[in-house]
């Protein structure tokens, strides 16, 4: 008797195919730990990478949701800030102090391109949600955008105050260009914030200024 010919299951292979593409885009985002940044970790042994960067500011994201403005979703600003530098997997980092970084149309530009090849990898759906909420973090424009942004830069300046100064001391920065830069861009999203960290600052920049 012969044997039937098995037929292939259209239901198990769409299922295939659709996990092979989130696990694609899954094993690229896993590169995002090989980006270094300039930002020292807590005890200053090394610096950060970005995957560990993401991840903090997810958790700052948990924590300090309390202290966020009225209207704001803690858990889409989690899903912003778990995206938001996978970019860099392309494009790298380019450190807030450093020389040149606020001509940022280069580098725009090339987190553009990296966007459409990462999210790109997804099925359709899920790639233009996750695209969507990048673009809306990199706008800026609604709250939990701005939330999000001022959570990216208010990490760092929290790590430098941990870790003796660090990426300060390296890039040669102080309190007058510190506040100028980095304040309204975290009183903007996040003024509490801000109102917490400046005095720790003017009590950090004093004692580096009396030693």
């Amino acid at each position: 008797m012969p044997r039937k010919r098995q037929t292939a299951n259209p239901t198990a292979l769409g299922d295939r195919a659709d996990i092979d593409a989130r696990m694609a885009f899954l094993i690229e985002a896993g590169k995002l730990a090989g980006v270094d940044r300039a930002t020292r970790i807590v005890d200053g042994s090394r610096v950060e990478n970005s995957a560990e960067h993401s991840w903090h500011l997810a958790l700052f994201a948990l924590t300090l949701g309390p202290h966020a403005p009225d209207g704001v979703s803690i858990d889409r600003v989690i899903r912003m800030l778990l995206l938001h530098d996978l970019v860099e997997i392309d494009a790298g980092d380019t450190p807030f102090f450093a020389p040149g970084s606020e001509d940022t149309a280069a580098q725009d530009a090339a987190e553009c391109r990296a966007a459409d090849r990462l999210f790109g990898l997804l099925p359709v759906e899920q790639a233009r949600a996750f695209r969507a909420l990048w673009d809306e973090f990199e706008a800026a424009e609604t709250p939990d955008a701005r939330f999000a942004k001022s959570l990216d830069r208010f990490q760092p300046p929290n790590l430098n105050l941990a870790n003796g100064g660090g990426s300060w001391a390296e890039f040669g920065v102080d309190e007058d260009r510190l506040r100028e830069r980095l304040g309204p861009r975290i009183s903007r999203g996040a003024p509490t914030l801000w109102d917490w960290l400046s005095p720790k600052i003017a009590d950090f920049f004093a004692k580096r200024r009396a030693d």
